[in-house]
């Protein structure tokens, strides 16, 4: 959504606000807890929702019609509804039990493409011709990032692509977890090549003039 901070498989971020909305005290302050990311989403606090699929996702989807997609994190999962009503081959993971409630919901007849999953430890039915991040990474504490670059080369084979939307810039706590740009590249460059890189020209408040279009392409089988 894909969702953003949370290490297993979350959603979104936590205490920024959406253009003017008021941020609730909350109970759970440990984004590596569904709870975390439960209590946002069942107090309908979301600022990191996109309310739709990007006009950069679709773009980069109309390109790549015939491959199968995973989409971590996915949080509401307006991406993957869009997917599933071409008929395109889609799991859309969130480990939050209240993220996925509301994906089922949103995606009505094409619910079953949505799972409560755990992104570190799931196996998907298929091996993803790409992968799709959305608020994932920057949910995800700065701890995680190693095992998020680890396990995203696990799942592509050579030539599959990680593409999506990059949150740049240190931030000195988060969600959202801002990373600057040569740490990204220095974590993602030994499993990945960079061959997109552009800019991003409609974000939500939250990620507003610190967001690019990045995507990796799997260099060979192996993990370094």
């Amino acid at each position: 959504m894909n969702d953003p901070d949370r290490p297993s498989a979350p959603s979104a971020p936590s205490a920024p606000s959406d253009a003017g909305q008021a941020v609730p005290e909350f109970a759970t302050r440990d984004p590596n807890s569904p709870a975390f990311w439960d209590e946002r989403f069942e107090r309908g606090f979301t600022p990191w929702d996109p309310a739709g699929a990007p006009a950069a996702f679709q773009t980069f989807a109309a390109r790549h019609t015939n491959e199968a997609v995973l989409i971590p994190g996915c949080g509401s999962a307006w991406e993957a509804l869009l997917l599933a009503q071409r008929g395109q081959q889609v799991r859309a993971i969130d480990f939050s039990p209240a993220a996925i409630a509301t994906a089922r919901e949103r995606l009505g007849e094409h619910g079953a493409v949505v799972e409560q999953a755990d992104f570190f430890t799931y196996e998907p039915p298929f091996t993803p011709g790409w992968i799709y991040e959305r608020a994932f990474f920057c949910a995800l504490p700065p701890a995680r990032w190693r095992d998020y670059a680890q396990r995203m080369a696990a799942l592509l084979s050579a030539g599959g692509l990680l593409a999506g939307f990059w949150f740049l810039g240190a931030t000195p706590k988060g969600p959202p977890f801002g990373i600057d740009r040569p740490e990204l590249d220095a974590l993602l460059s030994p499993n990945f090549e960079l061959i997109e890189d552009e800019a991003v020209a409609d974000s939500i408040p939250v990620f507003a003039g610190r967001e690019r279009w990045l995507t990796w392409r799997r260099r060979g089988s192996g993990i370094a």
